[in-house]
């Protein structure tokens, strides 16, 4: 039997008006935010209830931005609604913001990864809704690299808490957006009023393909769902001096430095046998970025089976292999704040691998005793069947 098509959760606002009667609503979107016949989430607000004001996550409303440029406040051209920046002097919205609301909505797609700042500014926003009783609504979406694998170390937020790395969980969390509001609201202590519209028909095993939904790109540098599975092997890669691909038309896919070759790197690593990937010499030169305009050598990581392919499995072993192999030549990047962590630190958030005090074969070990045990945290709170 054919899998019937995913109903968004934005597809569904007429089954929920309830929530939205006699309310003013502010929207957290980008250009993701829409139904499955390319209409705008803002548009379609607009059109059903009293939308009077919206927010922008990293990389804008238009996704024009690109990653770490800060951003103002400023009147949408389309609609004449005033977005509000949630990535420039202030994640978590003010009082006086929050006071020209009276519910707050989210219709954006996660990538699936710790790393990614969009569920942090949900979480911000979350935290203010709570603070100014206010309530939060979650339009939910797919996880495009599925919800049924769940891989990674917990993050030590003692120690490693940032933007790009919240609360404790692995970098593969597995979850909806929507699910991970529930974690965070309940496992966290957020406590808001929250509403998630789920979706109809979404299973956990499903890949983005599979929910017969539009890929719209999300951010500048994760143009498709296969860089979305890349990512969570080669973020790492951001905190060193390797170039992710960034500058390229295929980030996080493609990776290396202008001290390798390509030739004898792709044959080192695929000498590690690991599952559902290949490593392809390739030569590249970044337009910018890290390395831009020197050619380096590297690999393009061709995912050859989703299902078999452990991404931070991988990223461990490419980033031990660069510490082991070539020690006069990898380095870490400094912190862009002297006396904070450096952005390898902080998206590793875990000192044995940070300072890669124990075997690889123990880093994996760890692995996967910590996704076993976040999944079981995590469980209580999926919406979706696999």
């Amino acid at each position: 039997m054919k899998n019937k098509r995913v109903i968004l959760g934005i597809e569904r606002i007429d089954e929920f008006a309830e929530v939205f009667k006699n309310k003013r609503i502010g929207l957290i979107t980008n250009p993701t935010g829409i139904d499955a016949n390319f209409n705008s989430s803002i548009d379609l607000l607009k059109a059903k209830t009293n939308l009077v004001a919206l927010f922008s996550p990293e990389h804008g409303i238009r996704a024009n931005i690109q990653a770490g440029e800060h951003l103002d406040t400023y009147v949408d051209e389309e609609t004449g609604i005033t977005v509000y920046s949630l990535y420039g002097k202030t994640r978590k919205p003010s009082k006086e913001i929050m006071d020209l609301i009276d519910v707050m909505a989210i219709d954006i797609q996660d990538c699936g990864s710790r790393y990614y700042t969009f569920i942090y500014t949900m979480a911000y926003c979350m935290q203010a809704c709570a603070e100014y009783q206010k309530e939060f609504v979650v339009f939910d979406r797919p996880n495009p690299i599925n919800c049924s694998s769940v891989e990674g170390t917990i993050l030590n937020t003692e120690k490693y808490r940032s933007f790009v790395g919240y609360y404790p969980i692995v970098q593969r969390h597995g979850m909806t957006i929507g699910e991970l509001a529930r974690l965070f609201n309940n496992e966290y202590q957020i406590n808001c009023k929250l509403t998630v519209i789920p979706m109809l028909n979404y299973k956990r095993w499903m890949d983005f393909e599979d929910t017969k939904l539009p890929w719209v790109v999300p951010t500048p540098n994760l143009p498709t769902v296969n860089t979305a599975y890349a990512y969570n092997a080669t973020c790492l890669l951001e905190g060193t001096n390797l170039s992710e691909g960034r500058g390229t038309t295929t980030p996080f896919e493609l990776f290396g430095a202008p001290w390798l070759k390509a030739e004898k790197f792709a044959q080192e690593l695929n000498s590690y046998l690991l599952p559902g990937v290949h490593f392809r010499p390739q030569y590249f030169t970044p337009t910018f970025s890290k390395n831009a305009g020197q050619l380096c050598g590297g690999v393009y990581l061709h995912i050859t089976d989703r299902k078999l392919f452990r991404p931070i499995k991988t990223s461990l072993t490419i980033i031990y292999h660069l510490r082991t192999s070539y020690p006069n030549d990898f380095a870490i990047n400094p912190p862009y704040v002297e006396g904070r962590p450096s952005m390898f630190e902080l998206e590793a958030g875990n000192e044995q691998i940070i300072n890669n005090t124990i075997s690889l074969n123990d880093q994996i070990k760890m692995v996967n005793e910590d996704s076993n045990k976040f999944q079981k945290i995590s469980e209580k709170y999926y919406l979706y069947k696999r």
